[in-house]
């Protein structure tokens, strides 16, 4: 947190070699710097402003240097190639840099080995004349970059990570870059319809090529790269079925928002080091893959908005899901029991865990250093958490979940489920779950978010939910409770919205007061009903109908009968 101008003195020092004052508040200017010793160099994400002192180039020994805040006036890029030690340069919120040099004439950056541009004004980008004989580190995200990948980016041979994300890219082009590792072109443009070309690069560890256009099948040679580690392809057209076989080094694999079909390959059992598999919203049609409790390190399973069917039949292993944290399997059409075997095996979801100070992220992250420029790469996801979608770019450790949703799920909720004691998140709604609430479920002091609505669970609200301090959340709606409503603590803070549809509930925040008598139960109608019985409204309709018929037939033959005295009376008077 320091802050004010970067005293001269810290540039002075006849013999500094190392200068870290990154990540504080420092403002103003850069003084003059006169320690020509200087190696390494960062002020990074601080709030400094004005020009970059023209003395930092004449420090022939800089090896490192990393510059970001909101410089302002012009500043020619070919500068740096002044600094002939320099390995690694990182700038970012140049509101001016100029890529083309003063002269027209081609730039050599003889050593440079890692470069990042960041948030900076990439104007003219595809007639700039750098030459980067030794660089394997490329970062140029959010830059707003257009049309083609530039033809100098790939003329650079040597490259081992690429990372392009947040631009507005159209087309890869020529892939030369055979030595890559690291490839990240998320969140552009790119249309490309058959992405095989990507095969060429033999060592890739990491593929991110989400949020994108790409409309072809996933290449059954991406998939069996050797070394391939992560493969996120969410939120693209990719169609098909899933590739057959998949890489065994393999540890997140992300399909999500796309338009798969067909069944689950099995060889994903053999990818012992999976930590996190995303395949929801596709249209994959089979049952539940069993098969996966046997994969050991698995924390997270979305399977979420497919056409996956039948009940979910365990296969009675000794550890099943031991690491298991997220938990996501709604909007299919599963049914039977709910999954008590598996529930109760969570054990990952069991363990008491004090409250966090900082954020721990999912461990399927990667951070690449490369001459102090950090590749941060977090697994991300999107999940449904108090009731709205949110999207998690880094999926932190105590985010733990469970999500049965909007399936045919029946019987009694398991006393299981309060042995978890992580979870934060239980969603069981949407269901044709029966029986009481149970009491078991108080047990979870860190749920933040718990829906049982569109059920029919039925009985009264037990008083132990009183216990969830950390509830924000709470959907009991469309079920067949009744008695008091609990008081206290977190329950003095939901609306009506919590408890609608449950005509035999009463008390606060119901304008429904109890007394000694109990009100008469009556229930609602609800989506299990309108599915799979008569609710009152078929019986309203029937009862309404039978009505207009019966006094129909009963005017008619009260007309009948007064026109038959009428002739009677008639005949007799004549008579």
């Amino acid at each position: 947190m320091l802050n004010e101008t970067i005293p001269s003195w810290c540039f002075s020092l006849p013999f500094l070699t190392f200068v870290d004052l990154s990540d504080n508040l420092f403002t103003g200017h850069i003084s003059a710097i006169s320690s020509h010793s200087l190696q390494y160099l960062d002020l990074c994400r601080n709030k400094l402003q004005g020009n970059v002192p023209k003395s930092m180039f004449n420090l022939v020994n800089l090896t490192e240097l990393c510059l970001s805040s909101k410089w302002s006036g012009s500043l020619y890029f070919s500068l740096f190639s002044k600094l002939q030690n320099l390995k690694a340069l990182s700038l970012s919120g140049f509101n001016s840099l100029l890529l083309a040099s003063e002269t027209n004439v081609s730039y050599q950056f003889t050593n440079l080995l890692s470069l990042q541009l960041l948030q900076v004004d990439l104007t003219n980008i595809s007639k700039i004349l750098w030459k980067f004989p030794k660089l394997q580190t490329l970062v140029l995200s959010e830059n707003k970059l257009e049309g083609n990948v530039p033809k100098w980016i790939h003329d650079i041979h040597s490259l081992e990570r690429l990372k392009l994300s947040q631009n507005q890219l159209s087309s890869i082009g020529q892939f030369p870059w055979y030595q890559l590792k690291y490839l990240d072109l998320s969140f552009n443009l790119l249309t490309d319809d058959n992405i095989s070309f990507i095969c060429n690069a033999t060592s890739l560890q990491i593929v991110n090529l989400s949020h994108n256009k790409f409309k072809d099948t996933i290449p059954q040679c991406l998939a069996n790269s050797p070394d391939l580690q992560d493969l996120d392809l969410p939120m693209n057209k990719f169609h098909g079925t899933l590739p057959s076989t998949f890489s065994r080094d393999l540890i997140s694999l992300n399909l999500n928002g796309n338009q798969l079909e067909g069944h689950l390959p099995r060889s994903l059992s053999n990818c012992k080091d999976l930590i996190d598999l995303n395949l929801g919203n596709n249209q994959i049609e089979d049952t539940f893959p069993n098969w996966l409790q046997s994969l050991p390190y698995l924390e997270i399973l979305v399977l979420q908005s497919n056409k996956l069917y039948g009940p979910i039949v365990s296969l009675k292993t000794k550890d099943m899901f031991p690491h298991l944290l997220i938990f996501d399997i709604s909007s299919n059409h599963f049914s039977g029991q709910l999954p008590k075997v598996y529930i109760k095996s969570f054990q990952a979801m069991k363990s008491v865990v004090g409250v966090q100070t900082s954020f721990y992220y999912i461990k399927s992250s990667y951070v690449f250093i490369t001459k102090e420029i950090e590749i941060e790469y977090h697994e991300s996801m999107t999940a449904t958490m108090k009731g709205l979608r949110t999207n998690f770019e880094k999926i932190p450790e105590f985010l733990v979940s469970i999500d049965l949703s909007s399936n045919r799920f029946e019987g009694e909720i398991p006393d299981d489920f309060g042995e978890l004691h992580r979870l934060i998140g239980l969603n069981l709604s949407h269901n044709n779950l029966n029986g009481p609430v149970p009491h078991s479920l108080g047990n979870l002091s860190n749920l933040e978010s718990l829906d049982l609505s569109s059920n029919m669970v039925t009985g009264k609200i037990p008083d132990e939910l009183t216990n969830l301090i950390s509830l924000e959340v709470l959907n009991l709606s469309s079920n067949h409770l009744e008695g008091t409503i609990p008081r206290g603590k977190q329950f003095d803070t939901f609306s009506n919205d919590s408890y609608e549809e449950n005509m035999g509930v009463c008390g606060f925040p119901l304008s429904i007061q109890c007394n000694n008598n109990v009100p008469q139960q009556q229930y609602p109608s609800s989506e299990a009903e309108d599915k799979f019985g008569f609710g009152w409204k078929p019986v309203a309709i029937g009862y309404a109908c039978g009505m207009v018929f019966g006094i129909g037939l009963g005017c008619c033959v009260f007309l009948n009968w007064k026109t038959s005295m009428a002739c009677d009376h008639l005949w007799r008077q004549k008579n």
